[in-house]
């Protein structure tokens, strides 16, 4: 199992690396895969390895410029017996380093993949409220980031960092027993400089890539909300005002491009100039020393190949440091997902909801998606099982909302929810959801064919089932008559069907899933006369022997429920059979004269066409 998440004050309050290297570090080590973690002690070992044959490289060095020393023909060839050693040993190197990453490759992209994992099961485990406050591709690209940040910050904190700590602490050895304390405290006093000098730069240059990052989310995120709203750019000819906006966010992000890209050449320089200066100041040391007599001309050789060697993995330092920061920043961003709280969870060890015969009780309900702008105001409605109930009213009266409390999106603020006597919050939600099924007002599709639309609705069903739900919602002629038949994409949320086929996938939906709970929020409301009244009777015949709560605004739907309850401002202002309500001359009275009135001017309106 992935580590549990620390609270998101941890890391505001902790030193951010830290904070996220402590969340990340046992996805490496994971206490349940002693064979990954064998892989770890191979790769490292390997690196130790060749870390061992680097070092031994500049001897081998050493001794071939000595041999050569007074040249003598034993001296011939003991030189090409250490130049073929020299080979041997980088070559050595270079196979011990390739074998490292054959061993450890598949522990990084299982940290990856597992990390990951928990970030998409946790998106999901979100409450609606969230995926309505959060743009979709900014979340996606924190991922992506996220996710490519991972293979990188393991290569380097491994076979970087700690590696070059080992030759740090080689060379200084080395260099006491040969040249003294001297060479030793200049070494160490010029790398802490040049630490000191790229962890300062770095900090600098962190602000400049938190901001680029921002402005990189933000546009990303607006190019893909204009592309998947690209009909309605097209309603409102707002192409060039879409591309202006556009044309800003990028504008901002290659600004702070440009400041990062400059503060990078600052960067380099200054690091530059203290290795060079330091190369330099060792080698006249080393030369001053040979000309004494103190030195040969190996050592002059041995501490240019080792100072040669140390420095190349610092001055990789510098860019090891500015991409492990970056990868903080990026998996900082995605554990931030990973901490948003869960709006609703479960209780624990909440039992699974067991319906017997499908009662549904609202019970003093109160409810607002902003405290300050209540939406249902005491509900209490019984619905008994078996029956059809319709919920109808005005736009804005809280229709929907009841639909999406019955579902568990939202907890109410006050009173209870039951099926069969049992409090929806206190079930498992997997096992509510299981107990009802939906035909949405608006239908999104996934952009998949339309066979894995209708099988959504149930994991197990097969081609007969499938076949059987797209006749029940009166779709399967229209699928015959697609050349691909049940393989034809939909497109983007089902974008390449009309409002009315997507409607009717979603019926198909539905009856697959064959639930004991059925809600109908405005299941016809996209469908024309003739293939509304093919569906209503399909709809009919799924509601017999099933609770079913019907959301309409077409009064003409719900004539035959077994009771309608009108809403207004959140709370119920009738209820009764159609009969009854049209003798009480109220608000559903009202709306029946409206909406006749409105059908007899469009049936005028054809005659005259």
């Amino acid at each position: 199992m992935p580590p549990d998440p620390l609270p998101a004050s941890t890391i505001d309050q902790a030193a951010p690396g830290l904070a996220v290297l402590r969340r990340f570090l046992p996805f490496l080590w994971p206490a349940d895969q002693p064979r990954l973690k064998a892989r770890v002690i191979g790769a490292f070992a390997l690196v130790l390895c060749a870390k061992a044959i680097i070092l031994a490289m500049p001897f081998a060095y050493k001794a071939v410029v000595d041999a050569m020393d007074g040249i003598a023909d034993p001296a011939v060839s003991l030189a090409i017996a250490l130049v073929v050693a020299y080979a041997g040993a980088r070559f050595g190197g270079v196979l011990f380093d390739n074998l490292r990453n054959v061993i450890f490759e598949k522990v990084g992209q299982t940290a990856a993949r597992r990390l990951t994992e928990n970030v998409f099961a946790h998106l999901h485990a979100l409450s609606l409220r969230f995926h309505l406050e959060r743009r979709t591709g900014g979340v996606t690209k924190i991922i992506e980031r996220g996710t490519k940040s991972i293979d990188t910050m393991l290569y380097f904190l491994l076979f970087n960092i700690a590696p070059t700590a080992i030759e740090l602490t080689a060379v200084c050895v080395i260099f006491w027993i040969k040249f003294g304390f001297g060479l030793v405290a200049v070494t160490l006093g010029v790398i802490a400089a040049y630490v000191l000098f790229t962890w300062a730069m770095t900090r600098w240059r962190t602000r400049l890539r938190r901001d680029m990052v921002e402005l990189d989310t933000s546009a990303y995120s607006h190019a893909v909300d204009s592309l998947l709203n690209f009909e309605t750019v097209k309603y409102f000819t707002a192409e060039a005002r879409e591309a202006e906006r556009f044309s800003a966010a990028v504008g901002q992000w290659a600004s702070a491009a440009v400041r990062s890209e400059n503060s990078l050449a600052a960067l380099n320089v200054g690091q530059a100039l203290i290795t060079n200066a330091m190369m330099a100041g060792a080698m006249g040391y080393t030369v001053w020393g040979w000309s004494r007599g103190m030195f040969t001309v190996g050592d002059v050789v041995l501490v240019n190949a080792l100072l040669m060697q140390l420095f190349r993995p610092l001055d990789f330092l510098g860019t090891v440091y500015r991409t492990i920061q970056q990868g903080l920043i990026d998996m900082e961003a995605m554990f931030g997902l990973i901490d948003t709280p869960q709006e609703i969870r479960d209780a624990e060890d909440a039992p699974a909801l067991i319906v017997r015969e499908g009662a549904i009780a609202f019970d003093h309900v109160d409810f607002g998606y902003d405290p300050e702008r209540p939406i249902l105001r005491d509900f209490s409605l019984t619905i008994p099982a078996g029956k059809r109930v319709a919920i109808v009213g005005p736009s804005g009266a809280g229709k929907s909302t009841i639909a999406r409390l019955l579902f568990r999106f939202y907890d109410p603020g006050a009173g209870r929810i039951l099926i069969d006597g049992q409090d929806i919050a206190h079930v498992a939600q997997s096992s509510l959801r299981a107990a009802i099924g939906i035909v949405p007002q608006d239908t999104v599709l996934f952009n998949d064919t339309i066979g894995y639309n209708i099988a959504y609705g149930r994991e197990d069903a097969d081609e007969a089932d499938i076949s059987a739900a797209a006749r029940g919602a009166a779709i399967d002629a229209f699928i015959a008559s697609l050349p691909e038949g049940y393989e034809t994409r939909v497109g983007e949320r089902g974008l390449k069907l009309s409002g009315g086929e997507k409607q009717r996938v979603a019926v198909a939906r539905a009856l697959l899933k064959d639930p004991p709970i059925l809600i109908l929020d405005e299941a016809t409301s996209a469908l024309d006369s003739r293939t509304e009244a093919a569906i209503q009777a399909t709809l009919d015949q799924a509601a017999t022997n099933r609770t079913t709560l019907v959301i309409a605004h077409r009064l003409s739907t719900i004539v035959a429920a077994d009771e309608i309850v009108v809403l207004e401002a959140g709370r119920i202002a009738e209820r009764g059979g159609h009969a009854a309500l049209l003798a009480r001359d109220g608000l559903y009275a009202e709306m029946w004269a409206r909406q006749r009135e409105e059908r007899e001017a469009v049936t005028a309106g054809r005659e005259r066409t």
